[in-house]
């Protein structure tokens, strides 16, 4: 095989190895070929997306929906010949290739995955050559975003009430007043909680708390939700014909990931759930939604303002094992000049005004050939059928319309996640 070695890697800025909008991501394509090996293009691209699959049981027939959603999809051509036909050469070796992508600002959503639905970001390397399929490198990064603080009551006070008439196995009323603080909390902060309790009913009621997340996945018109609890915790009974006036701390886990909100396809919301337990009753309870806002670490270089420029205390990392790991390089790099490092594209090639002639690369030495070097960088994504060779135009960052389509019926194919 004539290609060794064919990746892409890129260095961490935090020790919890997470991007968020506006960070450089500065990394390399590395790649090692046994002989002269010719080229047609090299191109670097980082991609948001958003999918969604699954599948509904109705008798003997089965119903399949999903949808897909994009952010961005940022191209930078690090070598590509300017004619159809014609080929660079890169010489036996190993061959590093720098590049720096920042990502995009824009309100987009924090990678999330699960087996129903998933939101990856990723940069990704291709290789074209003449006759041959595509190679391809990838690297998937933990984007977390940046707090939105326009959500409506995020900072004010919550307050909702409740109230039951017992006729079966009790007679009286119950009612049920529950108050927090605010609405949004990050990743081990606590949550304070007062309920007040008028029991005027003959049962004695024991008052219980739940903090759960609600994932929902949305495609052609239909949902799916999920709930799993993260805490839960009870008080002391209220006996019958009293008053109690109590509070609870409820401290989020430290690895409970940030709300997902900006999304049309895929939400991720928690709910506190406060309820008493009657018996052979329906328990009066309310629910009162939470916003997990993300907690950032000061990170190494490349700076940027984290919770405490949002007005609260830092209260440490998130628990990254639940999410992907981007590949780091684990070997030292070779001595100097066992490979060939290329330098990364001038202010000038990174928006396409100048072009240079093509190259062959020979450990240092350059040999003219017919072609073309050029880049493009853009914080923009644009729909895959205005991406064609010679197209420069990308339209603003953000989210677009989630791409819709029919549902399949019975005996059809029904597309899975794919690797990336």
């Amino acid at each position: 095989m004539t290609i060794k070695n064919f990746s892409i890697e890129y260095d961490a800025i935090n020790s919890q190895n997470i991007f968020t909008n506006g960070d450089t991501i500065n990394g390399r394509i590395v790649m090692e070929v046994s002989k002269e090996t010719p080229i047609q293009s090299l191109t670097f691209i980082g991609k948001g997306s958003a999918k969604v699959r699954w599948v509904e049981h109705h008798g003997k027939r089965n119903r399949y929906y999903w949808s897909d959603e994009k952010y961005y999809d940022i191209k930078q051509h690090i070598l590509r010949t300017m004619l159809v036909m014609s080929t660079d050469f890169i010489a036996q070796g190993r061959h590093v290739f720098p590049f720096s992508f920042k990502v995009p600002n824009g309100k987009m959503p924090s990678s999330f995955k699960t087996s129903t639905g998933r939101i990856v970001h990723k940069l990704k390397a291709e290789l074209k050559q003449s006759m041959k399929l595509t190679k391809t490198a990838k690297a998937h990064f933990t984007f977390v975003s940046k707090a939105d603080m326009d959500i409506a009551g995020l900072m004010e006070p919550q307050h909702d009430c409740t109230d039951k008439k017992l006729a079966v196995f009790g007679s009286g009323t119950i009612a049920m007043d529950v108050y927090t603080k605010k609405m949004g909390y990050q990743p081990g902060e606590t949550l304070q909680v007062k309920v007040e309790i008028h029991n005027h009913s003959s049962r004695d009621l024991k008052p219980k708390f739940e903090l759960y997340e609600k994932q929902s996945f949305f495609a052609q018109g239909h949902r799916r939700v999920h709930t799993q609890v993260i805490v839960k915790d009870k008080l002391e009974s209220i006996n019958a014909r009293s008053k109690e006036i109590m509070e609870k701390m409820i401290t989020l886990p430290r690895n409970v990931p940030p709300s997902i909100l900006n999304s049309s396809i895929i939400k991720l919301e928690y709910r506190l759930k406060i309820y008493l337990d009657v018996k052979y009753a329906t328990d009066p309870e309310i629910k009162l939604p939470i916003v997990v806002l993300p907690a950032f670490e000061t990170p190494a270089r490349n700076q940027h303002p984290g919770a405490a420029a949002y007005g609260f205390e830092d209260f440490g990392g998130l628990n990254q094992q639940s999410w992907n790991q981007a590949p780091q390089p684990s070997d030292l790099p070779p001595p100097y000049g066992a490979h060939t490092v290329y330098p990364p594209l001038s202010n000038s090639d990174k928006y396409g005004k100048q072009r240079r002639t093509g190259t062959k690369i020979c450990q240092g030495n350059i040999l003219r050939r017919p072609g073309k070097w050029g880049g493009s960088y853009s914080g923009h994504y644009t729909p895959k059928a205005s991406w064609q060779q010679g197209t420069e135009e990308q339209p603003s960052p953000g989210l677009t319309s989630p791409e819709i389509r029919p549902a399949i019926g019975e005996n059809q194919h029904f597309p899975e996640f794919p690797d990336g």
